[in-house]
């Protein structure tokens, strides 16, 4: 017995080794080079590599510095993305996924594929449609706005114009991911319980309420923190559609990052600066975990 449970210990580990080798070279690797080039002072075109300690960490927080400046206003700017797009991806993604689920099983598969189809697109690729879906002179909708008598709409230069166009092209974009995480977790909901409900008399809104958003809760908490972690890492839709703009409006904190790196060329900042980003997304999912166990 014991040669035996030794051997499917040995089996299963080598089903895990391709993914740890995978995870340790792709994650743990970068991660632990990241936060050693944060502690130099890393220029890309000097070969000497001062150490300075934590010296990049603290000129991030002294009031003095530009560094200060740079990651808290593209951390604001970041911290509105996320709470402006993370409520309808959750809302939105779960009410298209109540209404595909309603559907009959014949075109039932046809609208879970339309809807997740913009999800298997570059940012790239999202980026230009909407570009040319929103553009103030040319853009489809301006164009239908002129057509109506309604004045044309800025919609990648001024604000709030900005943040719209950026959240509804995450929206079209991403939103079938979580539709089909819904869809799943509904499908999971035992026909037994609307059963039992239908017989207390209980309306589909009161189904909804007490049934099916109680049994779908763990899959919501997952869906909340995974919008979340995606938001809070958005760089594609801000630095193709609207350069940051209006003025820094719009320059989230991993185009601050990347231009500290790669235009100032001061990888040691740009380092310190990624692993603090990192932190506050540990945090905020750690303290999203913690307040849905409060409530349940």
């Amino acid at each position: 017995m014991r040669k035996s449970s030794w051997k499917s210990q040995l089996t299963s580990s080598l089903f895990v080794l391709p993914y740890l080798f995978l995870f340790i070279v792709f994650l743990l690797i970068p991660i632990g080079y990241g936060a050693w080039i944060s502690l130099h002072n890393w220029d890309l075109l000097n070969p000497v590599h001062q150490f300075v300690g934590f010296k990049n960490y603290t000129k991030i927080f002294d009031s003095d510095s530009y560094l200060n400046d740079l990651f808290f206003e593209g951390l604001k700017n970041t911290f509105q993305f996320v709470v402006y797009s993370v409520p309808l991806l959750v809302v939105v993604g779960l009410g298209l996924a109540l209404l595909v689920n309603a559907l009959p099983s014949k075109i039932k598969g046809f609208f879970r594929t339309v809807y997740f189809i913009p999800y298997a697109v570059s940012v790239s690729i999202v980026a230009i449609i909407w570009l040319w879906i929103l553009d103030t002179n040319s853009g489809l909708i301006n164009q239908y706005l002129q057509k109506w008598n309604i004045p044309m709409i800025p919609w990648l230069t001024e604000m709030p114009w900005a943040w719209v166009s950026l959240v509804m092209a995450t929206l079209w974009w991403t939103i079938g991911f979580n539709m089909v995480i819904f869809i799943n977790a509904l499908n999971d909901v035992p026909e037994e319980l609307y059963e039992a409900g239908s017989l207390d008399g209980a309306s589909r809104w009161q189904r909804l309420i007490y049934i099916t958003l109680p049994s779908i809760k763990p899959t919501m908490l997952f869906v909340f923190i995974t919008s979340t972690i995606a938001s809070f890492n958005i760089y594609g839709q801000p630095f193709l559609m609207t350069r940051g703009g209006p003025g820094t409006e719009t320059k989230v904190l991993l185009m601050n990052i990347v231009d500290e790196a790669f235009e100032q060329r001061q990888l040691g900042n740009a380092a310190a600066m990624s692993i603090l980003m990192a932190l506050i997304m540990i945090i905020i999912s750690v303290l999203q975990f913690r307040i849905s166990n409060r409530k349940e």
